[in-house]
């Protein structure tokens, strides 16, 4: 089993389709965390995902810790992102935007990041102007190529009309949720999904135009690893899980989940595996988000690309 890459334009090093999320980590777990970056870097997954919120900040700060340790930084792919919302304030401004950057790339220690994402979208904030301040990033060597977190198709395709009308670059990717598992309603608000049958207009774009997808909540935080049962939902107390269950535990997704579970015993895989590689099948250039938290775990997700063109059909 051998990693497969891709390429965003404006990147001129490949980017593992299966990136590492470090959501949630903190400098108190330095040491573990780096053992786990060394793993999951030793099978070939070279990309790494981060946000200037993520862990209040320390996220950024234990990936960047390793990157310079280890001497990394020409060899590894950082996707960063910015301009999430504070306080009840939308922060797409090209302010917030360069304000969070020169935080971000002081935790990272580097003076740039691969891939740098609005982490949401403000549709009452006009493209134009957020277009040219990160034609400004871009250009002052501080990013090499951008896009959004959670925006609509149409506000990115807004976007790269605008670029195209005054001759500067416009969004290289696009990060929206996509699973096997259709969200009776998105997590977190500002959240964008692909999923299911109002996603199909987006996702036909996506697959007409070739952009970079970085999926996030591929396995619907958990949900398509079998964890969450019908009998059991009484049971989870996180905040974190219960938003799980108010997301995606319907009846509609659980029958998704039986027929995931009965192809996995039939192929000799387990259900995420199943759930991956259903999403590597889509006609996208797809990459996934992923938060494994051993190389094991990567391991296994290699099994899911190499099965995934050979998946038998009858999930969704």
């Amino acid at each position: 089993m051998t990693m497969r890459y891709g390429r965003v334009p404006g990147i001129d090093k490949p980017l593992s389709r299966l990136v590492q999320g470090t959501e949630g980590h903190t400098l108190a777990r330095q040491a573990e965390l780096e053992d786990l970056f060394d793993g999951v870097f030793e099978l070939g997954c070279n990309t790494f995902d981060t946000a200037f919120v993520y862990g209040g900040g320390q996220s950024e700060s234990v990936l960047g810790g390793w990157i310079d340790r280890r001497g990394l930084r020409d060899r590894v792919v950082v996707i960063d992102k910015g301009a999430h919302p504070r306080q009840g304030r939308p922060r797409v401004t090209p302010a917030d935007i360069a304000s969070d950057l020169a935080t971000s790339l002081e935790r990272l220690r580097t003076d740039y990041v691969d891939l740098y994402l609005l982490h949401r979208d403000d549709p009452s904030v006009e493209v134009g102007p957020i277009v040219e301040a990160l034609n400004a990033h871009r250009e002052a060597g501080r990013i090499r190529a951008f896009g959004g977190s959670n925006w609509t198709a149409a506000r990115v395709r807004a976007a790269n009309e605008y670029a195209a009308a005054h001759g500067l670059t416009g969004f290289a990717a696009s990060s929206p949720h996509l699973s096997l598992a259709v969200p009776r309603e998105v997590p977190w608000p500002g959240c964008v999904s692909l999923s299911g049958p109002a996603g199909e207009a987006d996702r036909r774009w996506y697959a007409e135009t070739g952009m970079p997808l970085l999926i996030w909540s591929s396995l619907a935080g958990g949900f398509l690893t079998g964890r969450y049962r019908p009998d059991n939902l009484q049971t989870f107390q996180d905040p974190i899980e219960k938003l799980v269950i108010g997301s995606y535990c319907t009846d509609e997704n659980f029958r998704r989940l039986d027929r995931i579970e009965h192809m996995a015993g039939r192929l000799g895989l387990t259900a995420p595996q199943v759930a991956l590689a259903w999403l590597f099948r889509q006609p996208l250039n797809l990459f996934a988000l992923v938060g494994c938290r051993t190389a094991a775990e990567c391991r296994e997700n290699l099994a899911a690309l190499a099965v995934a063109a050979t998946l038998p059909d009858g999930l969704d």
